[in-house]
């Protein structure tokens, strides 16, 4: 079973590369019948409802797009989300921390293996900020730094810093960042733009996750238009196709990679390739490992990695009933047990991506009930609902999770106010908006100001420092500002 999520990355990817010609190949009688009763078997025939109403291009169009999709894959993928079995209950949860003592043994450790170029970046890039009031790519966000630098700018240049920390132009960290099909053009042209904030274009890659077609809540697949199937982005799980098909596996091989960052766009404190992650992965010899933080308050509404049935899995807050998400940790009476909060925050051995290929199908599909603009397959007219009327299906990165050898799996807990702070919601909410984004980078400058000895007066409201990426990765290097005064709020563009 070649999968119908290959195939759909496969054939975008190929148009938006110009593998495919603009104008598809008209198939013939009997291969147009073929596909047609291929899909009538399957109870998808409605898509042919307006055949005789396509031009011979829309007909061939319509073709080829339903090519490469199985019909009968997409109703077991359908039936499989739709009609989900019992959730089970958490048999055993566990966090699993780590020794923050061997954070410096770890860093060391992971700065090796940087040195020698054995470590990649991907960034999964797939979103728009449209909750933020802009349709453009979410890493495209000023969040109102002093600077005005993007999300995108920020982690570009923590690249460059850790580079320079090590070895400057002999020192490459690859940098594969995933893409939608409505955000790569512009993901491309700000880059482009921006002259890649630096870094040298043949080591940054922008590629494009998979589609799937849009179905409706009993299961049928619906049409975007009288000659087109409804498609929608894959999930931040179809990642793992998506490496494959697009050649970031490959280059990656190519270059000698042997250890993978993969984390959200949204993340402005993210550490990209973190030494002391790498390193920590590296010493435990695992496959997997994930960076969390302590929930917030018990009511905060994040995933949890847990051990579930002894499995490492995460388990979504609203599986977790009131008394287990409350319940102390019998140690730390003042901590919750539960509390290590997924940040989309992973680590790979580049062997378990080579083995994408033997667990990617088992991957579950999920639901997302969602309003979707569709031609009504009886009359032909369009329908724009009010209220969801369609399912898009989903994969998440983390469903591979339980698939994971126990002894392959680690998990490291990290300060939530030196690494976490995303960016989900509109300006003004008071939680994870471009004002709080903004409000932890200035905080966190002002934290490692302070602790380089220098002094950061502050007014009222007039707080933090906004440290640039090249003067500093993590707070380090800054002694020359030791008994130097600061007023706040300040940005620190160079070593003067």
């Amino acid at each position: 079973m070649a999968g119908v999520i290959k195939d759909a990355v496969s054939n975008v990817l190929g148009k938006l590369q110009g593998t495919a010609p603009e104008v598809p190949r008209e198939p013939s009688v009997e291969e147009f019948q073929a596909l047609q009763k291929k899909y009538t078997d399957a109870g998808q025939g409605h898509v042919f409802a307006f055949v005789e109403e396509l031009t011979t291009v829309e007909k061939s169009q319509l073709f080829h797009q339903l090519s490469n999709f199985d019909p009968t894959r997409i109703n077991e993928l359908a039936d499989k989300a739709l009609n989900p079995p019992p959730a089970e209950q958490v048999a055993t949860a566990s966090i699993l921390d780590s020794d923050p003592s061997d954070i410096q043994k770890w860093y060391e450790s992971g700065l090796k293996e940087v040195a020698a170029n054995k470590v990649a970046v991907v960034l999964m890039a797939g979103g728009q900020g449209t909750r933020l009031g802009s349709s453009a790519p979410k890493g495209c966000f000023d969040i109102g730094l002093l600077s005005e630098k993007s999300l995108f700018q920020l982690q570009a240049q923590r690249i460059l810093k850790l580079q320079s920390l090590i070895g400057g132009q002999n020192v490459v960290i690859p940098w594969y960042i995933m893409t939608s099909g409505p955000t790569r053009k512009p993901t491309e042209e700000f880059f482009e733009k921006n002259n890649y904030f630096g870094l040298d274009k043949s080591n940054v890659m922008i590629f494009e996750q998979g589609v799937l077609p849009c179905i409706s809540n009993d299961g049928k697949i619906l049409l975007e238009t009288k000659g087109k199937a409804a498609v929608a982005p894959d999930g931040n799980g179809g990642i793992y196709q998506a490496l494959v098909v697009s050649g970031v596996r490959e280059d990656m091989r190519r270059r000698g990679i042997q250890h993978i960052h993969l984390y959200g766009v949204d993340n402005c404190l993210v550490k990209v390739a973190d030494p002391v992650f790498i390193g920590f992965a590296a010493s435990k010899n695992v496959d997997i490992a994930t960076k969390v933080v302590r929930k917030r308050n018990a009511t905060e509404s994040v995933g949890l990695i847990l051990l579930k049935n002894g499995k490492p899995d995460v388990v979504e807050y609203s599986e977790i009933d009131k008394e287990t998400a409350e319940a102390k940790d019998p140690k730390q009476p003042d901590v919750l047990k539960y509390r290590a909060a997924n940040i989309v925050n992973h680590y790979y051995s580049f062997r378990f991506l080579e083995s994408i290929e033997h667990w990617a199908h088992q991957l579950p599909h999920h639901v997302a009930r969602k309003k979707i603009a569709c031609v009504d397959a009886e009359s032909g007219n369009v329908v724009k609902p009010e209220k969801p009327n369609g399912i898009k299906l989903e994969q998440f990165v983390f469903d591979v999770f339980p698939m994971t050898p126990l002894e392959k799996f680690a998990s490291l807990e990290v300060h939530r106010h030196d690494e976490f702070s995303p960016l989900k919601n509109a300006r003004g909410t008071g939680e994870d908006d471009p004002d709080t984004s903004r409000a932890d980078i200035m905080a966190q400058g002002q934290r490692w100001v302070e602790a380089a000895g220098g002094i950061v007066i502050t007014d009222g409201e007039a707080v933090g420092v906004e440290v640039s990426p090249l003067i500093s990765y993590g707070g380090e290097n800054l002694e020359f500002l030791k008994g130097r005064e600061i007023k706040a709020p300040a940005i620190l563009e160079r070593e003067e």
